[in-house]
């Protein structure tokens, strides 16, 4: 999402951020304790409604619950509307398209190797870095985080658990959410259990390995849970037997079996004397799925829509001994922010030739209420069909600042007086339409040079598979020489 001040006058807009970007750097560095562990957790396919916290009548999730009480919380805060998008822009602090990522598979979810990423900024201030769970940028082996910044790599392939499509998205053959074979620092090894239990397992022994290092850490803990399919383990889907669908049983079970396991993650944290001195961030990739129909937080759209039930998360931060005071905050913010924010905390220095599209929330977890100039930030679904991205432009898209958000250039919505986009006002805000019209023509003209994967083609065998047959034998020629 690239971002533009609403400024008045010949001021640069771009200087004015890099201007108030070293201020804020500065302002607040100096009282920093010193940098924190970092514990990422995202998780995939669950909107803003999906938790008791946001006010999901049904849905239990009391300890993620009790952590959101003890942070900081952005309520305006949005992701991209589908799942490796937003990992892209997370990871390079971007707009997912400026790295090539303009959809889910056919070689458009990788990740330009131009690109640098988090994990490379904090590896190179001392951080250890891990990833557990979903990578979703590329499964080819120059795309994989190993070679991007992870020290530890504990990944599915595809976008989840057993998917499958042409090209080089594609996880090991035959692989399910129990018991998955799981690529692990180049070798898969055949786990036991259920996937989220497994890899929040692996996160909290590498951590717990990790903890008497002098080097802090940044654990990235992303399960594919509650992506579709929707399994999980039956004592969980019971509690919500009757209450909801079969399907929508499954996908809150599914979350309350994170909920579980995040406890887990706060209560080693507490043990080990970490929890002080650990920013620990709850977040989501996109928004609702197979839940909106029972809860939605009153939004419009979700998952795939550029609408703000699309894009909104939740996006929760503890760090106690920085951020004591929790609390609500309002200011609009999204995932690039989060490459700015984290290198500022962990002291580390973005290379001069990365150009963020993100802005540090450093100001805002110091004081949720602290000033935050206004900005466009915009949305994009993507998946167009191959070799219809310049006749995409206003398919599926929307400009966003504070107050208006201006969806396929013909609905303009208040958000301050019409939450749930239900009114189109174009027609009251002609001054509004015209300057997000002129934003986005510029942001798009930046875009389309670098939309470097839209005519690759994919290797004939999926990576995964490939690595997997090596390991463990069989596969095409397997089958050919019987």
């Amino acid at each position: 999402m690239k971002l533009c001040l609403k400024l008045s006058g010949s001021f640069s807009a771009t200087f004015l951020l890099a201007a108030l970007t070293l201020m804020w750097t500065s302002a607040f560095a100096a009282d920093f304790p010193k940098p924190p562990n970092i514990v990422l957790v995202m998780t995939d396919d669950q909107g803003y409604g999906d938790l008791g916290f946001t006010g999901n009548p049904i849905l239990k999730t009391p300890r993620i619950d009790a952590f959101a009480k003890e942070s900081v919380r952005f309520t305006d805060f949005h992701v991209s509307p589908n799942c490796a998008p937003s990992r892209c822009a997370l990871m390079t602090g971007r707009h997912e398209f400026r790295s090539g990522v303009t959809h889910t598979i056919f070689e458009r979810e990788r990740m330009s190797l131009k690109a640098v990423t988090l994990a490379q900024v904090l590896k190179s201030a001392g951080y250890r870095t891990g990833i557990f769970g979903k990578w979703h940028l590329g499964d080819e082996a120059a795309y994989q985080p190993g070679r991007r910044g992870f020290d530890e790599v504990f990944i599915h392939g595809a976008g989840g658990i057993g998917q499958t499509y042409a090209g080089s998205c594609g996880d090991a053959p035959g692989n399910t959410y129990f018991d998955p074979a799981i690529l692990h620092n180049g070798r898969f090894e055949k786990t036991k259990g259920y996937c989220t239990d497994v890899f929040f397992l692996q996160a909290l022994n590498w951590m717990d390995t990790k903890r008497k290092d002098k080097p802090p850490f940044f654990a990235c803990i992303t399960p594919n849970a509650p992506h579709a399919p929707l399994q999980c383990p039956e004592e969980y889907a019971q509690r919500y037997a009757g209450k909801v669908d079969t399907n929508v049983a499954k996908f809150y079970g599914m979350i309350e079996n994170i909920d579980d396991n995040f406890g887990r993650l706060l209560a080693k944290l507490d043990e080990w004397g970490l929890a002080r001195d650990t920013l620990v961030i709850f977040m989501t990739d996109n928004g609702g799925t197979a839940g909106v129909k029972v809860f939605n937080a009153g939004m419009h759209g979700q998952k795939a829509t550029p609408y703000e039930g699309g894009t909104r998360v939740p996006s929760f931060w503890r760090w106690p001994a920085a951020f004591k005071d929790g609390g609500d905050c309002h200011a609009l913010t999204a995932h690039i922010d989060i490459f700015p924010t984290l290198a500022q905390i962990a002291g580390a220095k973005v290379p001069e030739r990365v150009n963020l599209d993100g802005r540090s929330l450093v100001p805002l977890l110091k004081d949720p209420k602290a000033g935050w100039p206004d900005r466009f930030l915009f949305t994009h679904v993507g998946r167009w069909e191959k070799g219809k991205a310049e006749a995409s432009k206003f398919a599926n898209c929307a400009v966003r600042s504070a107050r208006f958000q201006l969806v396929n250039d013909t609905e303009l919505y208040d958000l301050k007086t019409d939450p749930g986009e239900m009114k189109n006002v174009i027609a009251e805000h002609s001054g509004v339409v015209t300057k997000m019209r002129a934003a986005y023509d510029q942001w798009w003209s930046e875009i389309l040079p670098a939309l470097e994967n839209e005519n690759v083609v994919g290797p004939k065998v999926n990576p995964f598979k490939e690595i997997y047959w090596q390991q463990f034998g069989g596969g095409p020629a397997a089958a050919v020489t019987k």
